[in-house]
């Protein structure tokens, strides 16, 4: 997918972050779009269907927590890739963030170059998903990767896109013991920052969604897929 065709929506209250934030990422030749609170962000998500939403948390109005939960919500918009950027690093913050259906977290202040970077690591996703084609029947479990749907005992399930490659990756090899570095590298990639608690979170998560058995977790080492 070329630059020009990516569309990134961002959202913050600040009009100063739009400007500079849009602007160096403009340069780079994607397609911006900006709102300055939640609700106006839910109403942009569904009109211009980006690729990746930059969202702050704190804002008037609507914040990034329930925006995200509402855009997740949306079907059409369950691929979509969703990054916080905002100047709350608190463990707590990141945890709910990831929570509410964040992809990601980028903290303020910071650099341009080093924002450009992030982005383009995370729009790498993009390109792994096209070229990722393979589904798995595993344990009564089929995971489309083409469809991005997962259907338990003839149950169409929903996830956040992190999740789904969190599942897709340990399903994908039931049985083996999938160390934390080998899921960070593969999951978020190695150019991406994310807290230390990240994979826990996304394993609660999949573990409420589809099954506490099927994810097992090995004290010290990592999580593996049994079922």
């Amino acid at each position: 997918m070329k630059k020009k065709d990516i569309k990134i929506l961002l959202v913050d209250d600040e009009i100063d972050i739009l400007e500079i934030v849009g602007y160096n990422l403009g340069q780079e030749g994607y397609k911006i779009s900006t709102a300055s609170n939640g609700k106006e962000a839910v109403q942009m998500a569904k009109k211009e269907r980006p690729h990746l939403i930059i969202m702050d948390v704190m804002m008037p109005e609507m914040d990034g927590m329930e925006a995200c939960e509402l855009i997740r919500k949306i079907p059409e918009l369950q691929n979509v890739i969703i990054t916080f950027l905002t100047a709350r690093s608190e463990d707590y913050s990141q945890v709910a963030g990831f929570d509410a259906g964040a992809d990601d977290y980028i903290s303020k202040p910071i650099k341009p170059k080093l924002l450009v970077s992030k982005v383009k690591a995370l729009l790498r996703r993009l390109q792994d998903d096209s070229v990722a084609s393979d589904n798995l029947h595993v344990g009564g479990i089929e995971i489309n990767r083409e469809e991005y749907k997962i259907v338990v005992n003839g149950n169409e399930i929903i996830l956040p896109r992190k999740e789904f490659e969190l599942c897709y990756l340990l399903a994908s090899k039931p049985g083996k013991v999938f160390k934390r570095e080998e899921i960070l590298d593969k999951v978020w990639g190695n150019e991406v920052i994310v807290g230390g608690r990240t994979i826990d979170v996304h394993i609660r998560k999949l573990r409420e969604k589809i099954g506490e058995d099927l994810f097992k977790t090995i004290k010290g080492v990592g999580y593996k897929f049994d079922a």
